[in-house]
Formats: structure tokens, sequence, C-alpha cells
């Protein structure tokens, strides 16, 4: 086990070419996929609902996990949106990988998002598996442009690429409920002298089961029948990377073995019991942006996917934006 290289990025020659051309192919992407109506996101776009949360510092952290958000033990307000991943709006019975994109509000500190340095938020973007479908941002330009291409482009693609479909096929799952699963971000994030991955892992008392006969929107549905009975809890963790070699910075598609490096809790989320399916609260979700550099330096997001995103999302949410006719805008409080 070697120390040498923990939390060092090694961006490859060429990846700035491959960050522009995959801006312009999911750009494309999403004129194509909405030629009517709002204009959606690329990834993401079938919300399930944005909830009101309160994200509850741990008390009593070791010394090297108090950074940044966690310094000290205090609790944010919140919005949490959950939806799944795939480009269209699909019933939920399909398989799919599902997200939980966290905002807390009211966090101090210039941001490393260009532009929105005042802002007073602070995003965790975590999705249903553990590993991230490409290696690099080479191969995900290269996965979006098989995957928007004709069956030739995406039969030479899988073919050359076996890791990306068995990450594909160990992720793509049916669930029941949003705030019965596990999420992780995939990616790893600063964390003062350390790298680390965060995970979200719920308490579930009893378990829902998919429906005798289903409708497109059954995920919803539990969420909301869940909210309106009682609060829903996670468990928010930290992984420290302790092995450049097994635990590496620029390969999210390898998991970080937990036997090496358990997570480690460091705060509470608490879903507030709330009533959240409105028209009012719908929009809201609809028109929030979402960035893991939405973010202070002492939680700086690391590797190639998490470079591509910082031109990528503000790319497609400002196009986004001015298409829908809404200005970007943070939020500040649970008020909308």
């Amino acid at each position: 086990m070697s120390n040498k290289n923990l939390g060092q990025e090694y961006p490859p020659a060429g990846e700035e070419a491959y960050i522009k051309d995959l801006a312009e192919r999911l750009k494309a992407k999403i004129i194509k996929d909405n030629p009517t109506g709002i204009m959606r996101r690329d990834a993401h776009p079938k919300m399930h609902g944005v909830v009101k949360a309160e994200f509850i510092i741990e008390p009593n952290l070791p010394e090297e996990l108090q950074i940044g958000v966690f310094k000290e033990a205090k609790t944010y307000q919140a919005w949490i949106r959950f939806s799944n991943q795939d480009g269209s709006i699909n019933p939920d019975i399909e398989r799919d990988i599902r997200g939980m994109a966290i905002k807390l509000m009211g966090v101090p500190g210039k941001k490393l998002q260009e532009h929105e340095e005042d802002e007073q938020t602070q995003d965790f973007i975590l999705i249903s598996t553990n590993v991230f479908v490409t290696e690099n941002v080479e191969e995900f330009d290269g996965l979006i442009k098989a995957l928007t291409g004709g069956l030739l482009a995406k039969a030479r693609f899988f073919a050359t690429h076996w890791r990306v479909v068995g990450n594909l096929l160990k992720s793509m799952k049916k669930f029941v409920n949003p705030l019965q699963i596990r999420y992780f971000s995939t990616t790893p994030y600063l964390w003062g002298n350390h790298a680390v991955k965060y995970a979200a892992t719920p308490h579930v008392t009893a378990a829902d089961e998919i429906p005798v006969n289903p409708d497109d929107n059954f995920m919803r549905a539990a969420m909301k029948r869940q909210l309106e009975a009682e609060e829903a809890t996670f468990d928010f963790s930290v992984q420290l990377q302790i092995d450049a070699e097994t635990m590496p910075i620029e390969d999210p598609g390898k998991e970080w073995p937990e036997t090496e490096s358990p997570f480690i809790k460091v705060a509470t989320i608490k879903i507030l019991q709330q009533t959240f399916d409105n028209e009012k609260q719908n929009e809201f979700g609809e028109n929030l942006s979402f960035s893991p550099w939405h973010s202070i330096p002492e939680h700086r997001p690391l590797g190639g996917i998490n470079r591509a995103r910082r031109a990528i999302y503000p790319f497609i949410s400002k196009f986004r934006h001015q298409k829908n006719n809404v200005p970007v805008k943070e939020p500040t409080s649970w008020e909308i």
C-alpha cells in the first residue's frame, strides 16, 4: 500500500477537447429529446419529487473529518431532488439509475462555480450505484456518441468496452421507493488533505414492494405515502482514500472497496414529514440547478468526470433555462 499519490489528480492529454465535444453532444441530445414543451435536463429529467430536508452535522467528529461544512455540529436547511437518470421520461418499472441531488442552504464562503461565487449553497450529487459507467471523459464522450448514433455505432462501442457494459448492467436496476435506496457519489472529492467519496444510506423499517399493476409513476406515489405518514432519514457518510492504486482518483468506474476503507457517518439527512406533490413545488424542482461545483473549496470535486462537469453543467443549465425563459436562481430557504 502506497500513500505517494493520495488525493492527486492526473488530467490526461486531450481531455479539454473531449469535454467540449461532450458538451455539444449533450446539447444536441436534449434538443432532439425535447422537440416540444419545456427543455429538460440531458440526464435525470424525470423527477420523483423535490422535498424539504435537514442536513444535521454529527457532533464530536474526529478532527480530520471536521472540514468545511462539517467543521462544527449544526443543522442546514436543504432541498433534495429525487429522479430517474435516463434522458427520456419512462415508466418507473424500467431498469434505471436513480439520483439524489442535495442542496444545502446558508453555507458561507466563496464557491468554486464561476459566476456563482457568492451563492450560499453547497451541492452533493449522488446516484444509486457505487461506480460511474466509464473510466474518463474520453470514454464517456464515446459512450454518448454511440448512444446517440445508430445500431452499428452502439455495437462497435460496446464490443470494445466490456467494463462499460458490466458497469451498466450492474447499475441498471428496478427500485420501488427513492427514500429506500442507498446512493453514492461515484466520483471523489477533496476533504481537507484527503480524497473521499460520499454515500447516503437510508434507514428502512419496512421495505416497499413493487406494486402488482404498477403505474408509470409508482415511485413518486411511494414517496408521497411515506412522507405523508412519517419522516425519512439517511446516514450521510464519507469513505477516505487510503490507497492510490486500489482507490484511484481518475477512474470513477472502479469501485473503492469498503473492505479496505469503510464509510464513516458525518451527518444525518432528515427528510421532514410533508406533502410535496403540487404544481408550484414541482415547477420549482424542474428549474433547480445542481452541480458538484456549487461548493466551497474544502470540498472541491476531483477527477476527470468532475472536471467535465465544471464546464458542462453550467453550459447545459444556462441553455435550458434560456429556452424555458426561466432565470437560473439558487434558493436561500424553504420558501418557494
